[in-house]
């Protein structure tokens, strides 16, 4: 029997992250992303967990579809949310050293909070000196400060020598669901990744006005294509009331023999959702 959980993450919340967890020493062997993967798989024995369903965002993203590559059988979806597969550019590689050495010689002071605050949200919700930010963005903020400084080390640490996956996501058989926010420094490798997962399996959401953090900045625009992603596993079945007229997967928009499983992938893709479009 098929097990089904979902494994939600902002940098797939390891232990080591969660509120209150330990301080890892600096002494303690580095961590590497394949640690990572396989952790979760730890996780899954230990619930005594089959296949699951993953969603994951920005460095989570990467691992969980690491993970995905290494432990096919384990696998049965990807949610991925402006995900991460190519090794990092010079320019992410030089931003993840200069908040490696600020959180090991200043802790997570203002500096480290901006630059990621910067990664992840676009700049209509960061705010200006005539717009406050977001509630999202001040929530955030708020929760970085409470992680342990050496632990998010450890772990920008781990995503900075990340390998290049690019050739992996060719033996990905499970379906996946890639959400993007078109303001995110990610959404090239969005492309990049849909590019190269199989079309018959894969779908691609570019959400206008929105950085890396779809979930928080605009999680309507996600409900439609959940939905209908969910629906080719028979987890969801949505009523056609609550389905926008304008919204471009809506029934009216799409035939209805693409939303068999076998065609879910080729029934999203490509699209563009606007906020303004969405229930």
């Amino acid at each position: 029997m098929l097990l089904f959980t979902m494994l939600l993450t902002l940098y797939i919340r390891q232990e080591f992250l969660q509120l209150g967890a330990a301080v890892m020493s600096f002494d303690d062997p580095v961590l590497s992303v394949d640690d990572l993967a396989d952790q979760i798989v730890e996780v899954l024995d230990y619930f005594r967990l089959g296949k699951v369903m993953c969603m994951g965002v920005t460095a989570g993203a990467y691992i969980l579809t690491l993970f995905a590559i290494k432990y096919t059988q384990r696998v049965m979806g990807l949610i991925l949310v402006s995900p991460l597969c190519k090794a990092p550019s010079w320019t992410e590689w030089l931003c993840n050293k200069v908040m490696t050495n600020l959180l090991y010689f200043c802790g997570m002071c203002t500096l480290v909070k901006e630059l990621l605050l910067l990664r992840y949200f676009s700049k209509e919700v960061r705010g200006s000196v005539e717009v406050p930010e977001s509630d999202a963005v001040q929530a955030c903020r708020r929760l970085l400060g409470e992680r342990q400084s050496p632990n998010v080390l450890r772990l920008l640490e781990a995503i900075n020598e990340r390998p290049d996956i690019t050739q992996g996501l060719r033996k990905l058989k499970c379906r996946s669901l890639i959400f993007v926010g078109e303001s995110s420094p990610f959404h090239s490798e969005a492309l990049h990744m849909t590019s190269k997962l199989d079309r018959r399996f894969s779908a691609l959401v570019e959400v206008q006005a929105c950085g890396s953090m779809v979930t928080e900045e605009q999680p309507d625009a996600m409900l439609i294509p959940l939905e209908y992603f969910l629906m080719g596993f028979g987890f969801y079945r949505p009523s056609q009331c609550n389905v926008s007229p304008r919204s471009p997967l809506s029934p009216a928009s799409i035939s209805p023999e693409l939303f068999s499983p076998e065609s879910m992938g080729l029934k999203l893709k490509p699209i563009k959702t606007r906020f303004s479009e969405e229930v």
